[in-house]
């Protein structure tokens, strides 16, 4: 049995739903009843279990064999994972499978790189079978900007920085793939899109697709904060992606594409072009 966690959120959600199109058996790791319900109404199985309480993960894992290990980045983040992967160990669970970052890093000033770095060292150090994917930023975040990008820019702190931005869809899918196929074990994959973009490339291909001019504005840090708190970001998130974006990305270090996508799923990933065509209703005005 494969255990997803983050069942009702981008990543997982998409898991399961592929899972349940291609009719591989999985429970879904829910917090609440109401989620658990949901599921099962749907056919598929599902059990509660909350990472902030360790103690309920033991019955969730009885009887599993992977777990798809992924949590939103929060202060608590190391505390959850940690937690769940020694939970994991105590039920038997022969493999984990765990979405990391491309940029994890035990001393990175982004606050979930670092915690992804130490979350990944726990892992490996556990004793369980493990793959560890870690992908660069998601494509899925410009939609935070879709109210803005529909007024005819879009705020960022890069410069003139790029990134390999990757569609949180094509993660899925690798995950996916990994957690039916034997032979990944101790393996790390770093998954990007297709090519790198500068925010002035990013704001081109918004203003073709949708049919008015965006114009990318280079922001002062403490503006991009102000505009990210003002889209519903926490002040620790909104606090790290203005590091991520002004230190990692503006200062060059992005990583290249990879095209491990292609090579472990066999289909190219979507480009931004793609994802754009594919939430062009968000983006208009």
């Amino acid at each position: 049995m494969i255990l997803i966690s983050g069942a009702t959120g981008g990543i997982g959600g998409e898991v399961c739903r592929i899972f349940k199109e291609t009719g591989t058996p999985f429970r879904a790791l829910c917090r609440k009843r109401e989620q658990v319900a949901d599921f099962r109404e749907n056919g598929s199985d599902a059990v509660l279990g909350d990472f902030d309480q360790p103690e309920t993960l033991s019955s969730a894992m009885q009887g599993v064999e992977t777990l798809f290990l992924i949590t939103p980045p929060t202060q608590a983040q190391v505390a959850q994972e940690t937690a769940a992967i020694d939970a994991a160990k105590q039920a038997g669970v022969g493999r984990i499978v765990k979405i990391s970052a491309s940029d994890s890093n035990v001393r990175s000033p982004v606050p979930w790189a670092k915690s992804h770095a130490l979350i990944d060292h726990h892992l490996r150090a556990s004793g369980i079978d493990w793959t560890i994917l870690k992908p660069t930023a998601f494509m899925q975040n410009f939609l935070w900007f879709k109210d803005a990008v529909a007024k005819g820019f879009l705020p960022q702190v890069t410069g003139s920085g790029s990134v390999s931005w990757v569609d949180t869809r094509d993660v899925a899918r690798v995950a996916a793939a990994v957690l039916t196929e034997s032979g990944h074990e101790g393996a790390t994959y770093f998954l990007t899109g297709p090519e790198t973009l500068e925010m002035k490339e990013a704001a081109a291909r918004l203003s073709k697709a949708i049919g008015h001019r965006v114009r990318y504005f280079d922001l002062p840090s403490p503006m991009f904060w102000a505009i990210l708190r003002l889209t519903g970001n926490s002040r620790w998130m909104s606090k790290g992606l203005v590091v991520q974006f002004s230190d990692v990305v503006a200062g060059h270090h992005d990583i290249d594409p990879t095209f491990e996508i292609e090579r472990l799923t066999g289909k190219r990933p979507h480009s931004f072009t793609d994802f754009i065509q594919d939430h062009l209703q968000a983006f208009s005005r």
